[in-house]
């Protein structure tokens, strides 16, 4: 798969679009994570053509990461530009539903609609943790691991998702939580105009129930879908849960189409 070059940077993606005819989906993942935080039933979407991204620093892209959620976005719109991209539905998890926000927000013209996946108006990380993710870098993952994760979940997506962070510079994982931790857009979501779907993961530890929630009384054109018995990586452990989620969505009279009023 190519690394583009942007004028932000080189940015790894994983293109898997095939068919003009169906919407193009921007995947975008969360702290310390890279596009194998999406399961193939989401890469290979019935409903849309997916395009997923390594962030800065992150998986197979360049450079060392950022400590803000706008930079983030403005790495992705970059990347829509070169790819000459006009608008697309954007998905994120966690993190990526922050950076998806941001560009709904402050793009609202390139975003079609979102989808936000264990995700939140605000992400507050504990002060410890920023520290940690560097000062003791196994430690933390481990307990992370704990968190992100339902105690159900197969071992072997546990031990996928400890490679993945432990591939990526712990300042990298720091630069994401400190970007996290400064995010709130709390006082913004009623501007939101594009379609949104949130999903959230019933025992989701990482980003509770109440952040989607929050979201959804924020956000005028919402729905949001709990996923039962999932934790904060219901994408996986959940994915065809998650996957028929969305294709609810996207199908239910095309109701994620943003309308636009002529000038």
């Amino acid at each position: 798969m190519p690394l583009i070059k942007t004028i932000r940077g080189k940015i790894w993606i994983a293109d898997q679009r095939r068919d003009k005819n169906k919407p193009t989906a921007l995947l975008i993942h969360g702290a310390g994570g890279s596009h194998l935080s999406f399961p193939v039933a989401l890469r290979k979407h019935s409903s849309f053509e997916s395009i997923l991204v390594d962030l800065p620093g992150h998986g197979g892209s360049d450079g060392s990461g950022r400590d803000r959620i706008a930079d983030y976005a403005d790495d992705v719109l970059a990347l829509m530009d070169t790819l000459q991209i006009d608008e697309a539905i954007v998905a994120g998890h966690s993190m990526g539903g922050a950076v998806a926000q941001w560009l709904a927000l402050n793009h609202g013209e390139r975003v079609s609609g979102l989808i936000l996946i264990g995700s939140g108006a605000r992400l507050p990380v504990n002060p410890a943790l920023i520290k940690s993710i560097v000062a003791d870098t196994e430690a933390t993952i481990q307990n992370l691991l704990r968190w992100m994760w339902s105690k159900d979940a197969p071992a072997d997506m546990k031990a996928q998702s400890a490679a993945i962070m432990k591939e990526t510079d712990p300042s990298v994982i720091q630069g994401d939580f400190i970007a996290c931790d400064n995010f709130d857009m709390r006082g913004r979501l009623a501007k939101i105009e594009a379609p949104t779907l949130i999903i959230a993961g019933e025992k989701d530890k990482m980003t509770p129930l109440s952040l989607s929630e929050e979201l959804a009384q924020g956000i005028p054109q919402s729905r949001l879908v709990v996923i039962r018995a999932a934790g904060h990586m219901m994408l996986l452990e959940k994915a065809a849960e998650t996957a028929e989620a969305i294709r609810g969505w996207l199908d239910q009279d095309k109701g994620w189409r943003k309308s636009r009023t002529p000038c």
